[in-house]
């Protein structure tokens, strides 16, 4: 898997993180659901409500990779409400807050999974080479706030010199925006494109953006 990755010919590393780095713990989203339910009171089966989150979650992630902007978690918690037909004018942006706040600590419990072979050791390569890594990822439910606590959790920030979360720039990958700020962001401003690798399992959002740029790009295929 990793041995793929040209490190000898790059300065630079940019990392997607969901199905690059990491996937979902097995357990969390049936558990993120059982909160929302409970949370915001909705009396409906559940396989409805696990249903119509997924399909926000999928509908939102493709419009953001299609316009290449951002919608916010808390709309996207709120076209589920509106849907499930849970009158929006008895939520306020408190109660989103608050919800947030329970989901980030039920994330926190049930982690990610790492997937990628030997990524401590795989980094520490790396970084012993005097070169540098980011973290680049399209945001959802889960905002970069919260990605942060987690990979200082899993001793994995020590090594990433920065981080870029679309819902902390309000736009998305393959928006070419999102590929300007890792350029902006690389201390070394002499290296050329080609030196700089952005590593994805997304052949649009991550490997064709990466490449429209102007970056070199890695597809990963990881079998589960």
């Amino acid at each position: 898997m990793k041995t793929d990755i040209d490190i000898r010919n790059h300065a630079h590393f940019s990392f997607d993180l969901w199905l690059t780095l990491i996937k979902s713990h097995p357990e969390f989203k049936a558990k993120r659901v059982e909160l929302f339910t409970s949370f915001f009171s909705i009396d409906l089966p559940l396989e409805k409500i696990t249903k119509t989150v997924k399909y926000y979650d999928d509908l939102c992630n493709t419009v953001n990779e299609v316009i290449g902007g951002n919608i916010d978690t808390y709309e996207i918690y709120l076209l589920i409400l509106g849907s499930l037909h849970i009158d929006l004018k008895s939520i306020d942006r408190e109660k989103l807050n608050q919800f947030y706040l329970k989901s980030e600590a039920l994330f926190l419990e049930y982690k990610p999974l790492v997937i990628f072979e030997n990524l401590h050791h795989f980094f520490d390569e790396i970084k012993n080479q005097g070169k540098t890594i980011n973290i680049l990822s399209n945001t959802g439910f889960i905002k970069g706030s919260t990605m942060r606590k987690f990979l200082i959790e899993e001793n994995l920030d020590q090594y990433i010199d920065f981080h870029i979360y679309s819902d902390e720039i309000n736009c998305s990958k393959p928006n070419p925006l999102v590929f300007q700020e890792v350029k902006n962001l690389i201390q070394n401003q002499d290296l050329k494109m080609n030196q700089v690798l952005h590593i994805g399992d997304n052949p649009i959002a991550d490997y064709k953006g990466a490449k429209d740029f102007g970056f070199n790009a890695h597809l990963l295929t990881h079998k589960f």
